[in-house]
C-alpha cells in the first residue's frame, strides 16, 4: 500500500472508569498518549475532550475526542496493522466487546486514513458511521475545521450542520 496523503483520525472515547477505578476521561488521556507511541506514525494533535450523552440513552456519558496523528514520510501505513494496534490499546483499558453500543471502558475508532476510500476489508474507510456522528464531528472540526469526508465530499462543517444536536459539550 502506498503511503496516505492526509490526517489519520482516531476517534477516543469511554464511558466506564477502568479496572482501576480511574474515570472514562483518565481511560482516553492514557489512550491518546498510547497512540503517540505507534510506530510509522507521528502525534500532530488532540481536540478537547468532549462530555457525550449516550446513544441510545439510557447509560453514562461519554467522554469524546478525536487524534490526529501523520504518517511518517514515505511511511505506509497498513488500515489492518493500525487497526489491531487499536484493538491491543483497548485490550489493555480492558475493554470487553458484548452488544453494540454497550457501555466501555475504551473505543477507538479510525476515522480516516487521509483520503483513502474502502468497502471492506475491515476497517471501513472512512468509519462508515462518522458522518452521523457529532460526538466525531465537534471534535473533529476544532481540530481539522478544513477536513473533508473522502467518501461524501462533504466539508465537516457541513457535516456538523446537518445533524441534531445529539448533546455534545466540550469539557
Amino acid at each position: 500500500m502506498r503511503s496516505q496523503t492526509g490526517p489519520v483520525l482516531i476517534a477516543i472515547g469511554a464511558n466506564l472508569p477502568g479496572q482501576d477505578g480511574r474515570p472514562a476521561r483518565a481511560n482516553c488521556i492514557a489512550a491518546a498518549e498510547s497512540l503517540r507511541a505507534l510506530p510509522g506514525l507521528r502525534f500532530a494533535g488532540l481536540s478537547h475532550w468532549y462530555e457525550t450523552d449516550p446513544i441510545p440513552p439510557g447509560g453514562p456519558t461519554y467522554v469524546n475526542g478525536i487524534a490526529w496523528l501523520e504518517a511518517d514520510p514515505g511511511q505506509a501505513i497498513d488500515p489492518a496493522w493500525l487497526l489491531e494496534r487499536l484493538q491491543s490499546i483497548e485490550s489493555r483499558a480492558a475493554r470487553v466487546r458484548t452488544v453494540p453500543n454497550a457501555p466501555r471502558t475504551l473505543d477507538l475508532d479510525i476515522i480516516a486514513m487521509g483520503n483513502l476510500v474502502r468497502a471492506s476489508p475491515d476497517p471501513i474507510l472512512p468509519h462508515p458511521r462518522a458522518h452521523q456522528r457529532r460526538f466525531v464531528l465537534e471534535p473533529l472540526m476544532e481540530l481539522l475545521p478544513l477536513w473533508v469526508h473522502s467518501g461524501l465530499g462533504q466539508t465537516v462543517q457541513a457535516l456538523v450542520a446537518g445533524l441534531p444536536s445529539q448533546g455534545v459539550r466540550r469539557l
